[in-house]
């Protein structure tokens, strides 16, 4: 029997609206829109630290109302942003994604790379140097990417954060779109690997000066200073500074030269506002998740790891920060449940790694850390080398905790190679800062344990990779006197965040340790799409059920 005509069209518009089989799905069940949320440097504990002052609306209603992944862990090293982000998306490790730190060195044009960088194209929306990005140097797709394909490119994938790796990486090969902060203009910028001209709503938004307008208002604390019981003081000498302006509240944001504003703005709460305003408007501008085909929306939050490395993660700036990111993210679900239907959308909020405690905190409170520049790693282990071999600059490059060895300086002093490494491992070795090194081509028979040496055997990619690695103490890393950093494998660096929302998510939780690289494992399931092409991870089975 055939129906009617208007009983199809209504059927059709049931389907839509409540998320089921459409057209552009081929048919597939999957939610109107995925988002896909990072918070740059949210250490997991951060949820319970502040969950008292948090709202009923925000990391409480996803804690409350959705499923959360107790123990998910970053399973290589380093713990830097890029390798965070390709890594949530591509469901794979920087051995196999290419993206093996935010820079890394090069041997054939003998200086660093960034992860992004991309000579071929330029930035569209500004003529700064800042637009030279593409996913290029990322060697596998992404859940994004799969997404595009297992619909024909009907699907929409979006990509945005402050920081171009934040933005271009989980967007993938094939996004529509990935757009980033510019300091130059104070807007968003995206680049010809894109598009050749910035969408209308984008230059609207872009038009407002948000940015401005948010560093006129200064920033002061949301409540009451004194009711930051979760922090230290306000003025320690070890916390950094806003560029520009000083480590102490009223941070008079409104005085901060014209030169220095708008990196100044990275590293104020306004970053994280301006994100949630260019998310809704991608949205809006997009037509996201209100087409009759699966969406997704990739957004990053750079400003938390700004402020987490000026002042780190016992500080008020960090409090007052996450306070607020709680407010815009109750406001930012209200708007999703609005625009696209309670239940209609699935969204994953997830961390690219952690962060250390500022060591001067921990000497403050007699617990042990300290910092050690891979500068002067390098210019140690030169100065000896020559004593002992006779050679000059025998290390190129120290980078990602990593020695990258000249070998035609070697050859050139008839050093012996192997003799020569197994010299800087054990040099490397005695000094107080560094618990481990070793020569990473004899890494399967080095002593580590287990879970160590699975992560160094993560992160070591045969062709970009360096020669030796060493793996410092417990609380120490490279830096200065002031702020703290991440990249290393211990807890504090590696333990993030993973929780789930929405569409076929049931409440609850697991204590089972889970990976990074199972999200995209878990999409790609919920989806019913192939996972990435480099996808190491395993789906969680508790989402999925």
């Amino acid at each position: 029997m055939r129906l009617p005509a208007f009983l199809i069209g209504s059927l059709l518009l049931f389907s839509v609206a409540n998320g089921q089989k459409t057209t552009a799905n081929n048919g597939v069940n999957r939610p109107k829109l995925v988002v896909g949320i990072m918070i740059d440097q949210m250490r997991w504990d951060y949820l319970y630290r502040f969950q008292d002052r948090f709202g009923p609306d925000g990391f409480r209603r996803l804690l409350n109302q959705g499923f959360s992944c107790e123990n998910t862990f970053i399973p290589y090293t380093p713990t830097y942003t890029a390798v965070g982000h390709t890594s949530v998306y591509t469901g794979s490790v920087p051995a196999i994604t290419g993206i093996i730190g935010n820079n890394w060195y090069r041997r054939d044009i003998k200086r660093n790379w960034y992860c992004t960088d991309d000579s071929t194209v330029a930035a569209v929306g500004s003529t700064s140097s800042a637009g030279k990005m593409s996913p290029r140097n990322m060697w596998t797709t992404t859940m994004t990417d799969e997404l595009r394909l297992a619909t024909n490119f009907k699907s929409k994938t979006i990509g945005v954060a402050l920081k171009d790796r934040g933005a271009i990486l989980p967007a993938g090969h094939s996004a529509n779109a990935a757009y980033w902060f510019d300091n130059a203009t104070g807007g968003w910028i995206s680049s010809t690997y894109y598009m050749t001209e910035l969408p209308a709503w984008v230059q609207q938004l872009n038009a407002k000066k948000l940015a401005d307008q948010y560093m006129a208002k200064d920033w002061n604390t949301l409540y009451p200073i004194e009711t930051y019981t979760q922090s230290t003081g306000d003025v320690k000498a070890y916390e950094g500074k806003i560029r520009g302006e000083d480590n102490s509240f009223p941070h008079t944001t409104s005085q901060i030269a014209e030169k220095d504003k708008y990196e100044a703005f990275r590293t104020t709460p306004g970053g994280n506002t301006l994100t949630f305003d260019m998310a809704r408007a991608a949205i809006e501008g997009e037509q996201l998740g209100q087409r009759g085909a699966t969406d997704f929306l990739a957004v990053s939050f750079s400003s938390t790891d700004y402020i987490g490395h000026a002042f780190g993660p016992n500080s008020i700036e960090v409090e007052d920060c996450y306070l607020r990111y709680d407010r815009e993210l109750a406001a930012f679900l209200k708007y999703l449940d609005t625009k696209i239907g309670t239940g209609q959308y699935l969204l994953f909020l997830t961390a690219d790694h952690a962060v250390a405690h500022v060591p001067g905190f921990m000497k403050e409170n007699k617990l042990p850390g300290g910092t050690f520049d891979d500068e002067d790693v390098r210019k140690w282990i030169n100065t000896n080398a020559e004593k002992k071999f006779g050679v000059k600059s025998a290390i190129e490059k120290v980078i990602n905790y990593q020695l990258f060895v000249d070998f035609p300086a070697l050859a050139a002093a008839n050093v012996d190679e192997t003799v020569f490494k197994k010299w800087a491992v054990n040099e490397l070795r005695t000094h107080p800062a560094i618990m481990s090194a070793f020569d990473l081509h004899e890494l399967p028979g080095t002593p580590l344990p287990a879970r160590i040496k699975e992560m160094v055997s993560n992160g070591y990619n045969h062709k970009l990779s360096g020669d030796i690695q060493f793996i410092f103490m417990p609380q120490w890393f490279d830096g200065g006197p002031t702020g703290t950093t991440h990249g290393a494998w211990n807890p504090y660096d590696s333990h993030i965040p993973l929780l789930w929302y929405g569409w076929k998510i049931k409440q609850g939780k697991t204590n089972r340790e889970t990976h990074m690289t199972d999200i995209a494992a878990t999409v790609s399931a919920l989806l019913h799409i192939q996972m990435p092409n480099g996808c190491v991870g395993e789906v969680i089975e508790e989402i999925t059920k």
